[in-house]
């Protein structure tokens, strides 16, 4: 059996080729995660707010002849990522630097079916925010849209204005 010493270089070096890449690219990929920390802001308190909005998006649902949404935990915890994001990349978009779109967070989520999200920021309550998005065609059309029987609504304050907040609305069947 020959020894490591007898192999041809070709034949050792070419491991040692595949171990070098791999750590280069490990190492680049931890540099880029790292670079990636400096951008996220401090974040501040949030959580879900559905029970709380439950009255108001019945009385939004009901002036149009449909029937109220249900808050919906699994909803409520696709919402709060959105908030937790968006507070943290300091804007608004519902893709996150994660390279997560909304399809992909709904999937992530166990959520099936029709789904959609509204999302905001500003130092607003319910009643304002609700306001805003029923007199912005796509978000009414969201929060109007007759197979949506579920709802989760979340939100996360920036760490720097405790009271801007960045919400988010997830519907779902």
């Amino acid at each position: 059996m020959p020894s490591l010493s007898d192999l041809s270089p070709s034949v050792t070096s070419a491991p040692q080729l595949h171990r070098r890449a791999f750590f280069a690219l490990a190492g680049g990929g931890v540099l880029v995660a790292l670079a990636g920390c400096g951008t996220m802001r401090t974040t501040g308190e949030g959580g879900g707010a559905s029970s709380a909005a439950s009255g108001l998006v019945g009385k939004i649902r009901s002036s149009a002849g449909l029937s109220a949404m249900t808050a919906d935990s699994q909803l409520e915890r696709a919402a709060l990522q959105q908030a937790r994001y968006m507070a943290g990349a300091g804007r608004m978009e519902h893709t996150t630097g994660w390279g997560k779109d909304f399809s992909s967070r709904v999937s992530d989520n166990g959520i099936e079916g029709a789904a959609a999200e509204n999302i905001a920021q500003g130092r607003m309550d319910l009643t304002r925010l609700f306001d805003m998005w029923m007199n912005s065609p796509p978000h009414r059309r969201n929060m109007l849209d007759p197979r949506f029987t579920r709802f989760g609504l979340a939100y996360v304050t920036d760490g720097k204005r405790p009271d801007w907040r960045y919400w988010a609305l997830v519907m779902g069947k």
